[in-house]
């Protein structure tokens, strides 16, 4: 098959789309991905690349076609509406003139979804199928965050989203209780068109063999709890503060911290405004291929999202990568995520920002013997073979692609 990949973010961007790519390629189909120029998470330019450059490469063999883009900057409110817009307006541009013709295009729907208008052009220009694979739920990602107050805007973003849903000739969504969302906009009869597509993790998290010495000079001494991934507001740092508070007196807890995101420079001043540095520990950013040689020291791993309607209907991907890796999961959540870790006894979940339960929680868990920690490992691992491998998941993607 010929395929559009239409994602504002892409290689060398570290997201989910690029190993779909790759799988489609190694499966014989021939991929063309539209995409801006580089500049997540940071919000300048990766090295090499600039607003008026000429960057169409090819990534394991799919044809790469760069629009310019206004970075995100620090990701402030009139800078993100600009990088949002740009990639709208240049991936449109380049759509209406683009007819060449494809099977379908996928478009990947992380923040913004708006990226997926310049696939509706060429829906519209050219008759080519669209399918929306759904990761963030719009306009509620943005209204909880407090980016958008005005009443109107939302309105009109609503509309949007529901345009680019009814656009949709299938809408691939990341967790299941995100039908719930997308029915209440839409309508019961637009179900049909709804598939469930989970992530996966990375591969290396599989793979992999840690080197154990690597990273060892950083660890505390304790019993620590690791979170990697974004640093920002849905993550509930203000929680996680309060556990450790909680713990600092009564427990040799450790929490060790990995990342980048908004809420970093926020974390850092609490850190060493409640003295906390000796129970939180910051160590930095690292690669996604890093990730193994890090959580090797971690006897747990932390899950927290904010006790908002729409982190119920979210499953972050670093669960993904938490169960391949067989590391147990300590958690502070609502909804799916937390019906995962329950179902397949990974580890504990308590109410998200429930901080009291939660750290109640963590002081008895670490007064476990190995047999717990390994059961929860195993069980982890398993729950993640059958649910979530990647294999399994594209498989049951292209068998879905059939009736459209």
């Amino acid at each position: 098959m010929k395929i559009l990949i239409v994602s504002q973010v892409f290689w060398p961007e570290r997201f989910k789309i690029n190993d779909l790519c790759t799988d489609l390629i190694e499966r014989g189909h021939d991929v063309t991905v539209l995409t801006g120029k580089p500049n997540y998470p940071k919000g300048k330019y990766y090295e090499g690349y600039s607003f008026f450059s000429n960057n169409n490469d090819y990534y394991n063999g799919a044809k790469i076609i760069r629009v310019p883009i206004i970075p995100r900057g620090d990701g402030g409110g009139m800078r993100l509406a600009l990088w949002y817009l740009s990639f709208v307006f240049f991936g449109s541009l380049f759509a209406l003139c683009y007819s060449r013709k494809y099977d379908f295009s996928l478009v990947f729907g992380v923040s913004p979804i708006t990226a997926a208008l310049p696939a509706i052009v060429h829906r519209i220009m050219y008759k080519t199928k669209m399918l929306l694979w759904v990761q963030d739920l719009w306009p509620e990602s943005v209204i909880v965050t407090g980016k958008m107050n005005s009443l109107f805007l939302q309105k009109i973003l609503g509309q949007v989203v529901k345009y680019i849903y009814r656009k949709s000739d299938r809408i691939f969504i990341s967790s299941e209780l995100m039908e719930h969302s997308i029915i209440d906009k839409l309508g019961p009869k637009y179900s049909k068109r709804i598939c469930y597509m989970p992530n996966w993790a990375d591969d290396a998290h599989l793979t992999k063999k840690p080197n154990i010495q690597k990273y060892i000079h950083l660890m505390p001494v304790g019993f620590k709890i690791m979170f990697a991934g974004n640093i920002s507001f849905a993550q509930d740092f203000p929680s996680i503060i309060k556990a450790a508070l909680i713990l600092k007196k009564t427990s040799n807890v450790k929490f060790i911290i990995v990342g980048e995101g908004s809420e970093k420079q926020y974390l850092i001043d609490k850190i060493k405004e409640l003295k906390l540095d000796n129970t939180i520990y910051y160590i930095g950013s690292f690669s996604e291929e890093e990730m193994v040689n890090l959580y090797c020291h971690a006897d747990m791993m932390l899950l927290t999202l904010r006790n908002e309607p729409i982190y119920s209907y979210t499953v972050p991907s670093k669960l993904q990568g938490y169960l391949a890796s067989k590391k147990p999961v300590a958690a502070m959540i609502n909804g799916e995520a937390a019906d995962i870790i329950r179902t397949s006894k990974c580890g504990f979940a308590v109410d998200a920002e429930d901080y009291k339960a939660f750290a109640k929680k963590v002081l008895s868990v670490s007064k476990k013997s190995e047999l717990y920690f390994d059961e929860a490992q195993v069980n982890g691992f398993a729950y993640y073979q059958k649910t979530f491998s990647k294999q399994s998941v594209i498989d049951d993607f292209l068998d879905s692609l059939s009736p459209i």
